[in-house]
């Protein structure tokens, strides 16, 4: 069964085409990572998917029944806005406060529920908006750089959360980022991308790829670890497979 399928998708603003032939699948209960340099059309990949962007060529499809919890890249929130993180939680399907109060649990944040949005922390913020993606209790969870903004140590618990919640739910994760030392523990797939799909696999073969090396390298000056992820859950830690790096991507 394939929850998610992309088909020889395409992707223009204005005579720029962003991506172009972008194909893949996204079956029930895996986490996929989707990685590639700046300007790459991840981010309009995602937008493409929740319907925020017309493809210009292609066909995205999900399987009957599919719910579909999206967590942006970010959220600015009026400081001068009176609105409380359970107001905010309802906008706008009404959820009831027993569906809040468990997706704030599961997301990490509980106890905030009549916090201001204005008033969180960045990290706080984050979990608020996993949280609004878990209300409606998903089967494939799209995450656009979630931890944009947060220092390492958040990043790192935010990505072991999402790991928690994909155990938890049994719920699909397609997400972005450039933060491969953290990201890449938490992936069974890794998808590059630049325009279009340059390879595609499980982390220690994308990293050994060819297309991969050529555009981030394999150099130690900077770099970030990439991590192979203990499937088993036996023990809460990674193994170091290779160090490659990547710069923090501005306008996806």
């Amino acid at each position: 069964m394939t929850l998610l399928t992309v088909e020889n998708l395409s992707v223009r603003y204005g005579t720029s085409e962003v991506l172009h032939d972008v194909s893949l699948e996204i079956a029930p209960g895996e986490i996929v990572t989707v990685v590639g340099p700046n300007g790459s059309g991840k981010t309009s990949l995602l937008r493409a998917i929740v319907g925020a962007v017309t493809p210009a060529r292609g066909r995205i499809s999900t399987a009957r029944g599919v719910v579909v919890g999206y967590v942006p890249q970010r959220l600015h929130v009026d400081p001068t806005l009176p609105i409380t993180v359970a107001r905010f939680l309802r906008l706008p399907g009404g959820a009831a406060t027993k569906d809040i109060r468990a997706a704030l649990e599961r997301a990490g944040a509980p106890g905030i529920m009549n916090r201001q949005m204005s008033q969180l922390s960045g990290g706080q913020l984050q979990r608020v908006l996993l949280a609004r993606a878990l209300v409606a209790q998903p089967n494939l969870l799209l995450l656009d750089e979630p931890t944009a903004g947060l220092d390492q140590p958040g990043s790192a618990a935010f990505y072991r959360l999402i790991e928690e919640v994909r155990r938890e739910t049994g719920c699909a994760v397609l997400m972005i980022s450039h933060e491969l030392h953290v990201v890449m523990s938490a992936s069974d797939r890794v998808i590059c991308l630049n325009g279009h799909v340059c390879c595609q696999g499980t982390p220690d073969k994308v990293s050994s790829a060819p297309e991969y090396r050529a555009l981030f390298g394999a150099g130690t000056g900077g770099a970030l670890a990439l991590y192979r992820h203990d499937h088993d859950h036996a023990h809460d830690h990674a193994h170091d497979s290779s160090c490659l790096h990547e710069q923090p991507e501005a306008t996806g």
